[in-house]
């Protein structure tokens, strides 16, 4: 490729050049969400630094196959092989069907991330759509020697496993002392080894989400479907996987040890994780009550907020920060990021309504370059923003008149802008409340004028406002004691 991308791969911690198994394709997995509540902040972050890698690596011409699933069972309480299934305790609570739970959040899920903007990905597989593929998965692993079956469970034997094999790759996390700090948890005692992790549990009589299977009704492990989902539409080796930093230990760890048993080999070339979004330097997260939900974001509705934010600006303001760096939320970070946001879409927006003249007096070259080289250098979102607000300063030289730019330039530098803040950062223009609010009052005012036309029977500077507000977007309806308008789509 002509600008081959360098990432942090963190199985190695080292940066890389990115050179895809089967040039120009690409798999691309990436953990989705347990849809048992509505997405919060920390939900955005994953999905838009990875909608960001699709958009540049589809940019830079590969043909990319998106894989980001859906956790729909197995995912207990404490992220271990203990507690209550999280999608069925949500469906107890509220008398309904999991599935129901799945299915409500699913969709809420799907809307948030249309309004950030994040393009869906190629194949969005669920977890309870793919029980089959995980029990072969788990004979896999029995036949080759690294699982057992205990009381109608089956448990990876991570201790005969790790003698063969190195754990603790990503995590850095060493064995022993992974065991010395390990609780007691319920079932432990089915364990050869207090680390070995389920890849199938038999269901108690409550459970309500359970499938048959040889060795007993019951459901999955969580690590186990990520790994069986990925061989299933990536092969047996693929590119890039990725997640939140929090997903690095045990989640990632086990998929590598499931994979590995079960193929003879790891999976996965570069692993990329994305940093957590804190609240007073702690994680935010549903299990630690501190989360803000998109819909409060955009509403202006949690009590740590003291107004609402749109969509794009919280993911300008994650997109401000590089991926693997953490952001703090604040009042005040949102705040900045909203008037950042805005100065950079009234500059695009001046760039595009410039004149070109017969020649250039300022030069643009070089921003193109750079921001190419911040966008493989890791994906620095953060410095392909500040050459963005760079290239500022000469769009408002032109606009006022103290620079000119020849037709090819003009018709580079809107080139530059519309593929990075749109097509490659996924920003767009928005109607904001007060935008709005200005937009309906104009257009009121016009159309009184035009009723008060038609009062007069000048019909033809009727139709001269009708016309004109539909060339610019504004669709007419009359009524007989008045009209109707909306903004066409």
């Amino acid at each position: 490729m002509d600008h081959p991308l360098s990432v942090y791969n963190s199985l190695t911690r080292s940066r890389e050049q990115f050179i895809p198994l089967n040039a120009p394709h690409v798999g691309l997995y990436v953990c989705g969400p347990t849809v048992y509540g509505d997405a919060h902040l920390g939900h955005a972050r994953p999905a838009i630094t990875f909608d960001l890698l699709f958009r540049y690596l589809s940019f830079l011409g590969y043909k990319v196959r998106y894989v980001r699933n859906i956790t729909d069972v197995g995912h207990l309480e404490n992220d271990a092989d203990a507690g209550e299934d999280k999608i069925a305790k949500k469906a107890r609570l509220e008398q309904v069907e999991p599935m129901e739970i799945v299915q409500y959040f699913t969709l809420r899920y799907h809307h948030n991330m249309e309004q950030l903007n994040v393009l869906p990905p190629s194949i969005e597989p669920r977890a309870s759509g793919h029980i089959l593929e995980q029990m072969q998965l788990i004979q896999k692993i029995l036949d080759a020697g690294y699982a057992y079956e205990s009381n109608g469970s089956v448990y990876f034997d991570l201790e005969k496993y790790a003698k063969k094999y190195p754990y603790g790759q990503l995590s850095g996390r060493v064995l022993d002392d992974l065991t010395s700090q390990t609780r007691d948890l319920d079932g432990q005692d089915e364990k050869r080894f207090p680390l070995d992790f389920a890849l199938w549990k038999k269901a108690s009589s409550k459970h309500i989400m359970r499938w048959s299977s040889p060795w007993s009704e019951g459901f999955p492990g969580w690590h186990l479907e990520c790994t069986a989902m990925s061989t299933k539409y990536l092969g047996e080796t693929f590119d890039i996987h990725g997640g939140g930093m929090d997903l690095l230990f045990p989640h990632h760890e086990c998929e590598i040890a499931q994979s590995t048993a079960s193929l003879g080999h790891e999976s996965v070339r570069y692993w990329l994780h994305n940093n957590m979004i804190t609240i007073n330097g702690q994680k935010m997260g549903k299990s630690l009550g501190n989360f803000i939900t998109l819909n409060d974001s955009f509403a202006g509705t949690h009590p740590l907020l003291q107004k609402a934010y749109s969509p794009m600006t919280v993911r300008f303001f994650i997109l401000q920060a590089h991926y693997r760096s953490t952001v703090d939320f604040s009042n005040e970070a949102l705040q900045a990021s909203e008037k950042g946001l805005q100065r950079l879409l009234e500059g695009i927006s001046v760039l595009d309504k410039l004149t070109p003249a017969a020649n250039s007096t300022i030069s643009i070259s070089g921003i193109e370059e750079k921001c190419l080289q911040a966008m493989n250098d890791d994906l620095n979102s953060p410095m392909v923003i500040a050459h963005l607000f760079d290239g500022l300063r000469i769009i408002h030289l032109v606009n006022d008149g103290k620079e000119t730019l020849s037709e090819s330039d003009l018709q580079q530098l809107q080139k530059v802008y519309h593929q990075f803040a749109w097509d490659i950062l996924g920003l767009k223009e928005e109607q904001t409340s007060d935008r709005m609010e200005l937009i309906s009052g104009l257009v009121n005012y016009i159309l009184d004028r035009r009723m008060e036309a038609k009062a007069e029977k000048n019909f033809a500077a009727s139709d001269r406002i009708r016309d004109m507000l539909k060339e610019l977007g504004v669709e007419v309806k009359d009524r007989k004691d008045g009209f109707d308008w909306k903004l066409e789509n």
